[in-house]
């Protein structure tokens, strides 16, 4: 996803996970999952999914292993069977079912990706030897940035923060091959482990394109320089979570007199957008430390780099050497042990690729109306306890809750699918090289994303394809969205007690509209403008409000002893407890509250918190964890957990839980 500012998800996913549970008569609240030597007030997380993290230990092939992926797995596999069959099944030339099958088809065509080696990129490497001056420098850039190689900055679609009826275009810091800037930066063992193993890999993938041993390593050596350079001027994941911090409009001559070396005008033709007027340049610094860079870097250097790029970019595509090469980097990364099987893999790539064209096929195989419908009921619910909350809030001022009441009914919802499907008819999918799909994929989805610019807004649009097992809350649209994928057990069946529902998907539906009021989209108004519409002194509050989470989730440490920085998940921390307490209220408030029946000792309240807990149940690989925490906005899934009931008084009388118990915040952060 091509994305900028505040765009809030529910999960991220590092690594696909397999793990296939859903309820059942005999054990509706998965009881077995319990680790019953642990008490709740001890540990709640470890109390509800104990037993379950013993059971499944991580395979090697994955960095974590946990029940959020309970849905990826069985979609994963739907997927796969609808694949298999368009590419078995002859379909007429250009229709949507031949270029789902034939991009299957190329990517499980091992023998011909191996025979073929790294030839299909032979005119692309040719492109860079080719450069002359400075001019071709920056055509190359242009290029490589329209066939999805986003080297030195990245360049896409925005809605302008101030506007939210206008598409402009947006640069951002980029051009790294390390995850984030601290990869680049950080002195502790961690990052200078993978600093060096960074240089082996960028080294032995130069070997594999032909280079000398001596030669490859200076080229590794060459890359690791430039791109520290240019981590040095990138903002912190922190930094960039304030969007005044990443919004700076200028015109074309304010861009040449920041870049006075790099020909916007020119890079924009090159592009095929002649005619864009302006941009969100989101980060100046780092802008201008690129432009002395293109006078300091030598031409020779900057071919280096580019080309390393390049068969980065696209080197899990290619023959077996270049893909085995890339996993090695990932798994020093991630801790992962072994190389998913390859039908996966390129399920995965299709799906970023031909996403919606799948998704169709999918909702009109596996979504019944009925869920959509079930859903929205609880979404509606959910919405009135909001309004009655913000209402009733005794520290806001009367104007701020008409503002705040005022963007909550101005709240899109969307549940299931997109009203409108996109048309991917000028994209060209053959069974002919699968790296050559990928590539024409990226030109279809670069060119797609740069030509809203100028155009209206299309409201109608989804991020996510149907058939992804997550959720999200864009600032800018003011919507809540929730995909297909997520709506189906264990996060929401029909056949369950309402208290799993209301702990699963209604704890979904809570957590993304609270994100509409955490602590960037506070910021934003019911028309998606980055407008103030508090007083003084209810921002001061609301500002308390967050600083008591930033403070309590800064205390956890993960394994390895890295802190959770909680001004990078203050914003998820925030939607957690927003959400899981108007999931709650709203159950408490349902008619199934009232015919709800304590099973195996545990009542209703309690089977609500246990069911949200078990949302969370997962294994994580060390290096994994301290990835997350170093570049991911959602906090690791313990303090998700035992973080935010502990601030909730309803979870501590459900289980009676002692005021000196961990699980009980003495001083508890109030949202609503």
């Amino acid at each position: 996803m091509r994305l900028i500012g505040a765009f809030y998800l529910f999960f991220i996913f590092f690594t696909p996970i397999l793990c296939a549970e859903t309820t059942t008569e005999s054990d509706p609240l998965y009881l077995d999952w319990l680790d019953r030597s642990t008490k709740p007030e001890d540990s709640f997380y470890q109390f509800a999914n104990g037993s379950w993290q013993k059971k499944n230990p991580i395979p090697p092939q994955y960095a974590s292993w946990g029940t959020f992926y309970i849905l990826h797995e069985k979609v994963q596999k739907l997927i796969h069977q609808i694949l298999i069959d368009a590419s078995t099944h002859p379909s007429e030339k250009n229709s949507m079912k031949q270029k789902v099958g034939d991009f299957y088809f190329s990517g499980m065509n091992e023998h011909l990706i191996n025979k073929l080696g790294v030839a299909p990129l032979q005119q692309e490497f040719t492109r860079i030897a080719s450069i002359k001056n400075t001019t071709d420098l920056q055509a190359e850039i242009a290029h490589l940035h329209a066939i999805g190689v986003n080297v030195c900055f990245d360049f896409s679609s925005m809605q302008d923060f101030k506007n939210s009826d206008e598409m402009i275009g947006a640069a951002m810091q980029g051009g790294l091959g390390l995850p984030d800037r601290d990869y680049y930066l950080k002195d502790d063992a961690k990052f200078k482990h993978i600093r060096d193993a960074y240089l082996k890999h960028v080294a032995a993938v130069f070997r594999l394109l032909g280079d000398d041993s001596r030669l490859a390593e200076k080229e590794a050596n060459l890359v690791m320089t430039i791109e520290t350079n240019l981590a040095r001027s990138s903002l912190s994941q922190i930094e960039q979570r304030d969007p005044h911090a990443i919004y700076h409009i200028k015109t074309m001559d304010e861009l040449q007199k920041e870049m006075p070396h790099f020909s916007w005008q020119s890079y924009f033709k090159t592009m095929g957008y002649p005619t864009i007027s302006h941009i969100n340049l989101a980060m100046p610094v780092f802008f201008k430390n690129l432009d002395g860079l293109l006078q300091k870097v030598s031409l020779a250097d900057w071919k280096v780099y580019l080309r390393w790029h390049l068969i980065d970019a696209f080197s899990s595509y290619l023959s077996s050497p270049f893909e085995q090469e890339r996993f090695k980097m990932s798994a020093e990364i991630t801790g992962t042990k072994k190389m998913l099987p390859r039908w996966q893999r390129v399920v995965a790539v299709e799906n970023g690729a031909l996403g919606f064209a799948i998704g169709k096929i999918y909702v009109e195989k596996y979504f019944p109306p009925s869920s959509k419908q079930a859903v929205l009921d609880i979404v509606h619910h959910i919405r009135e306890v909001l309004k009655h909350d913000i209402g009733r809030l005794t520290w806001m001022s009367p104007d701020t809750k008409k503002a705040a009441l005022a963007k909550l009914a101005l709240m899109g919802e969307r549940v299931g699918y997109p009203s409108k499907w996109w048309d991917y008819s000028s994209l060209s999918i053959d069974r002919g090289a699968y790296v050559l799909n990928v590539i024409r994929a990226n030109q279809f989805l670069v060119k797609r994303d740069l030509d809203k610019i100028g155009k209206p807004i299309d409201r109608t649009e989804w991020v996510m394809t149907p058939q992804t097992v997550n959720a999200y809350y864009d600032p800018s649209m003011n919507n809540i969205n929730f995909p297909a994928g997520i709506l189906q057990a264990p996060f929401f069946d029909p056949q369950a007690p309402a208290a799993i529902n209301y702990g699963g998907i209604g704890f979904i539906i809570g957590h993304e509209m609270t994100h509409g009021f955490d602590d960037q989209g506070a910021q934003f108004d019911g028309h998606g403008n980055l407008k103030n519409w508090w007083s003084p002194k209810d921002l001061q509050k609301f500002h308390e409000a967050t600083a008591c989470i930033i403070k309590q989730f800064s205390q956890y440490k993960v394994e390895g002893g890295y802190n959770v920085q909680g001004q990078l998940v203050v914003g998820e921390a925030t939607a957690d407890l927003g959400g899981l307490i108007l999931a709650y209220r709203a159950f408490q408030q349902s008619k199934a509250y009232q015919s709800a029946k304590t099973i195996s000792g545990y009542t209703k309240d309690m089977q609500f918190f246990i069911g949200a807990a078990h949302s969370w149940a997962i294994n994580m690989r060390q290096e994994q964890l301290q990835n997350q925490v170093t570049i991911d906005p959602h906090p690791p899934a313990e303090f998700r957990v035992n973080g935010t009931l502990a601030n909730m008084k309803e979870f501590q009388d459900a289980f009676s839980i002692p005021n000196a118990s961990p699980m009980v915040k003495k001083e508890r952060c109030v949202i609503w």
